[in-house]
């Protein structure tokens, strides 16, 4: 696809879980930087802007990912970056978790991070002419536990991801496909709306992070070429240590 009145090919990422918080200022960041931009979670709002598909779907159920990129494909044509940004989160001690929320957080955490990139990859690969990028969304307690926070499942998930994410950098370096991960510390958005004292003291620098740190260091990525295989820590600190 070209830009109207212009020869220059307009870059495409589907973003998923782009329903709200991160994964929705995300859309607005990549729509800024030029891209036509798939917007997928469990509900999304509709919207008339040509650059922007958005897709309704659960990533956990099967065949998920392949439908996304799918549609991206029929309606944009190609695909540049993924965002993999949907992600459950479920705090529990680790003997109070249940089968129903493993199936839950693997279901959308790994599951749907292989389908959607799978096919993402794929698509990449079969353009010909080189060069994609996955970004990931992780949490510093895979690095840095916390023994107020018992998050087994979180850690067993996010973990994979910090794995995969190096694994993947080396066996898709050759196609010139980069992938990157951000690790978090506590996020302020819907879900964590209040800066309380507590949530401010996991993060050294005394804040938690406000959505736009992460569109930052995301949109850093997207435009650092020579960066791939890395862990982006934005966690105000607290992967090192308190």
């Amino acid at each position: 696809m070209t830009t109207a009145g212009s020869d220059t090919v307009r870059k495409v990422a589907i973003i998923t879980g782009a329903g709200g918080g991160i994964g929705s200022a995300l859309v607005t960041a990549y729509l800024g930087l030029g891209y036509a931009v798939v917007a997928t979670s469990r509900a999304v709002p509709r919207s008339a802007d040509p650059q922007l598909l958005a897709l309704s779907a659960d990533l956990a159920e099967a065949g998920a990912g392949e439908r996304i990129v799918a549609a991206a494909m029929d309606r944009f044509g190609r695909i540049d970056t993924l965002v993999n940004c949907a992600g459950v989160y479920i705090g529990k001690p680790f003997t109070d978790y249940t089968d129903e929320d493993f199936d839950r957080i693997v279901g959308v955490n790994l599951r749907g991070f292989f389908t959607v990139s799978r096919s993402a990859v794929g698509a990449m690969v079969a353009r010909g002419e080189g060069g994609g990028h996955l970004v990931n969304i992780s949490t510093s307690l895979v690095d840095q536990p916390d023994a107020q926070v018992p998050c087994a499942l979180a850690s067993l998930t996010k973990g994979g991801l910090n794995a995969v994410t190096r694994e993947l950098a080396i066996e898709l370096a050759g196609h010139g496909i980069r992938v990157n991960t951000v690790s978090l510390g506590v996020v302020r958005t819907p879900m964590n709306p209040e800066a309380t004292p507590e949530l401010k003291a996991r993060h050294p620098l005394g804040r938690m992070a406000e959505v736009d740190d992460v569109v930052q260091a995301i949109t850093y990525l997207e435009q650092a070429s020579f960066v791939t295989g890395e862990i982006l820590h934005v966690d105000g600190g607290q992967s090192a240590g308190h």
